[in-house]
């Protein structure tokens, strides 16, 4: 192991961390876990720094793992490498880099220019996910390990990838430590030119905006890609409710694939505008063109629970995360169900329910459980079409990074 060329003269560097944890951390570890928590380090030989690497080893003193420390977090060490001790070094970031990159090599064709590079931990790069919006990509950061390496970073993509700019955004744990300790601010443009106008870019074709500065991620829900394709395949002459409906991804699509009519249903009038530019700047398709489109403002779930008086022929159940943390896994469980059996009422006979959760903290057996205990609770005959969940450019290689998941039920 070793360190960067940015560390300080051999004399003047500290004794190398080295932490041993609990047995069931150690077990977590060598199954490929990535992360260990702050009450699993039962021994470390001085205090840690945010961002140099530790060493984990076991209670026998074999090298476990190296990774990034981060104080202030209850996940202690993201580890970076397991197995058999290596230098980690620039050369070794570059070496992971180019491999990581390579991997989305030939995923996405011409028409698609958005899509995610580095999705963190299962990538190899915890707590850092990198963005493709055409020619502007954005780097989010979820820890503050990665700022004392932000040169390298620079370096490393700048020489990677064709950029017009990348974008730096942070979580909201680390904005105030961003901006203090670094003079950094979130949607800051970190490499290349100004932001004028949301960057634009193709997703299969269809030309969306991502509000790249402020918006949620790193600017629009890149994971929900796959299942766009597929509403867009399943929406021909049928009438569609958009809930929870954000800038009109699912609309599009729709629209795309020959639907009659399209409804936008968000609290949000800022993402019911943006949905507008949306269809605005794919006006030269003809049946995006041809496609009634309606924006309506509302809390989804009292719209919803009204007494229905219209049908849908498709209906779109996309809510952001209802379950934030353990604690609210139990209430997101039931508001599933609840928006589940309201969305069924509004449905015509022969109608599609397409139903999503991006909670982590909700399995696929707890959210698939609620949605078809409405669906049997509704009193109508239903055919399940079709179970997914993440999309090739979001892998998910351990349990809390599974949080997509989806359901297709007819009626």
């Amino acid at each position: 192991m070793s360190f960067s060329p940015a560390d300080p003269p051999a004399e003047e560097r500290p004794a190398r961390l080295r932490l041993r944890v609990s047995r069931i951390a150690e077990s977590m570890i060598r199954s490929g876990h990535p992360w260990v928590y702050s009450d699993s380090v039962r021994d470390a030989n001085r205090p840690g720094k945010d961002g140099e690497l530790a060493v984990v080893y076991d209670r026998n003193d074999r090298f476990l793992a190296i990774g990034l420390f981060d104080s202030n977090s209850p996940i202690r060490v993201r580890i970076l490498h397991q197995g058999k001790p290596c230098a980690i070094n620039d050369a070794w970031f570059q070496q992971k880099l180019n491999r990581t990159l390579a991997a989305r090599e030939g995923l996405f064709p011409p028409e698609t220019t958005g899509y995610r590079l580095i999705n963190g931990e299962s990538d190899g790069w915890p707590a850092l996910v990198l963005d493709r919006y055409n020619t502007t990509f954005v780097l989010k950061l979820y820890s503050l390990a990665w700022l004392q390496r932000l040169d390298v970073l620079r370096t490393m993509l700048a020489s990677a990838l064709t950029v017009e700019r990348i974008v730096l955004r942070f979580s909201r744990n680390i904005q105030e430590a961003a901006a203090n300790q670094f003079n950094l601010k979130d949607g800051d443009v970190w490499i290349g030119s100004p932001l004028g106008a949301a960057p634009t870019f193709l997703e299969n074709g269809i030309r969306f905006e991502a509000d790249v500065v402020h918006g949620q991620k790193t600017g629009f829900f890149l994971d929900q890609r796959e299942n766009r394709r597929r509403v867009g395949d399943l929406a021909a002459n049928r009438r569609v409710l958009n809930a929870f409906s954000f800038s009109g991804g699912f609309s599009l699509y729709a629209a795309r694939g020959g639907a009659r009519s399209v409804t936008d249903l968000d609290i949000s009038s800022h993402a019911l505008e943006a949905a507008k530019r949306n269809f605005a700047l794919n006006a030269g398709n003809p049946d995006i063109a041809r496609c009634a489109h309606e924006c309506v403002r509302g809390d989804v779930f009292e719209w919803l629970s009204q007494n229905p008086d219209r049908e849908f022929d498709l209906i779109i159940l996309d809510p952001p995360s209802l379950a934030r943390r353990e604690a609210e896994r139990a209430r997101a469980i039931a508001a599933y169900h609840r928006l589940a059996a309201d969305a069924i009422r509004w449905l015509a006979p022969g109608g599609i329910l397409f139903a999503a959760s991006c909670s982590a903290h909700v399995s696929t057996e707890e959210f698939l459980g609620a949605i078809r205990s409405a669906a049997s609770g509704s009193g109508r005959q239903s055919k399940e079409l079709e179970i997914t969940g993440h999309a090739p450019d979001h892998p998910a290689t351990f349990p809390e990074a599974q949080y997509l998941k989806g359901v297709y039920l007819q009626f």
